[in-house]
């Protein structure tokens, strides 16, 4: 159930609402629009007479959520939630002996037009309040990097190629779930290791995968915790992750629906985490010509049906290089938040899914195409 607040309600009358509110059900949750107050309840609300409740004076509507997603729920939330990744200041690390050099950093004043980025790169105008780290908000995050960390050299060099390029994060596997066992199974916790080294050389927060929620302390360093397809509905893992603080961008199931996808979405929201990016990564169909089907679809739907932040992995959904920029500006075109792209210097000889990256020259083209979607629809990449 949610209950619209009347304008210019004083907080204290509210404050009283919300405590009388707070003995009738398992939670109460506030939304803060720029015109509206919004009060969502948890639990039980059967018993609750929603007559009585239109009859006190700061309420204005009631409505009774029928979806089984609630926190998730654009009802429960009309404002989109904005989920800022953004880094304090830096000073770029020295590269060890097996890495490619980077220079020392040139920090920059944030606020006003530019970043804080290393002196190697330079600084990358953006346009009044935008943030290239941020998820939701009108503009377009692109994270991108190889399927799996493999090396210090490898992965710093990917990070400032798709730096320079315009990324706003690095991706990179250091616990791989692969259906063979046989299989190169990620670098662990190593991998995590050198992802902080290219967070440190670039200032591109980082974006990878927990498998096993025995793993989480070691991830105490990285920005945004995904998700996998494949552990979409592994529901204790997904109730820890609602105690842990961080963003989570969450894949939705290779078979999972939209519903089920947000069921998960509510697991977190529902232990205490609100900061969910949702993905679109494709979904097994009965065609096999590519590696999945992206539900281009279920978009615009999402960001029709919940608040949150909604990003596409062209990658994963076709499976093939040379598709991967036709359906990344298809991403754009349908209102996405952002995509994740593999980026790999070197397709061939990758360890990991080296068909479906494309090399730093590549996303550099898909990137200038997208600024140019951005300038054309008013958008920010």
């Amino acid at each position: 159930m949610i209950i619209v607040i009347k304008p210019q309600t004083n907080e204290k009358d509210l404050e009283d609402f919300l405590s009388f509110l707070k003995t009738k059900v398992t939670d109460v949750h506030v939304s803060r629009g720029e015109n509206t107050t919004v009060i969502g309840l948890v639990g039980d609300t059967s018993r609750m007479s929603e007559e009585a409740l239109r009859a006190h004076r700061v309420v204005a509507q009631v409505v009774r959520i029928q979806e089984p997603y609630k926190m998730a729920n654009r009802k429960f939330h009309p404002d989109d939630t904005v989920i800022d990744c953004t880094l304090p200041a830096f000073t770029a690390a020295p590269a060890s002996s097996s890495s490619t050099a980077v220079s020392g950093a040139a920090p920059v004043t944030e606020g006003g037009d530019a970043i804080t980025v290393p002196a190697s790169t330079g600084t990358f105008p953006q346009s009044a309040g935008f943030c290239p780290h941020r998820f939701g908000g009108g503009g377009f995050a692109v994270i991108a990097g190889p399927c799996s960390v493999e090396s210090e050299e490898q992965l710093i060099s990917i990070a400032q190629e798709v730096k320079k390029s315009g990324a706003g994060f690095l991706r990179g596997g250091a616990f791989k779930p692969r259906t063979s066992p046989y299989a190169f199974q990620g670098l662990g916790t190593e991998g995590i290791r050198l992802l902080e080294a290219a967070k440190k050389a670039t200032g591109l927060p980082i974006v990878t995968e927990l498998m096993n929620i025995r793993h989480l302390d070691e991830f105490r360093d990285v920005d945004v915790i995904q998700v996998g397809a494949r552990n979409m509905q592994n529901f204790d893992l997904l109730k820890e992750l609602g105690g842990c603080g961080k963003p989570i961008l969450l894949k939705r199931g290779l078979s999972a629906t939209i519903k089920e996808l947000l069921m998960s979405a509510e697991y977190i929201m529902a232990s205490g985490n609100e900061r969910i990016i949702l993905c679109e990564r494709g979904i097994r169909t009965f065609d096999s010509y590519t590696r999945n089907t992206l539900d281009v679809s279920a978009v615009p739907y999402l960001k029709k049906v919940t608040h949150l932040p909604v990003v596409v992995d062209p990658s994963h959904a076709c499976g093939i290089n040379w598709m991967v920029h036709t359906l990344s500006k298809a991403a754009f075109a349908v209102g996405a938040d952002g995509v994740m792209i593999e980026v790999h210097n070197n397709p061939s000889c990758a360890l990991c899914d080296g068909e479906q990256a494309v090399t730093p020259c590549e996303f550099d083209e898909i990137m200038q195409s997208l600024k140019k979607y951005a300038q054309a629809e008013g958008r920010s990449l």
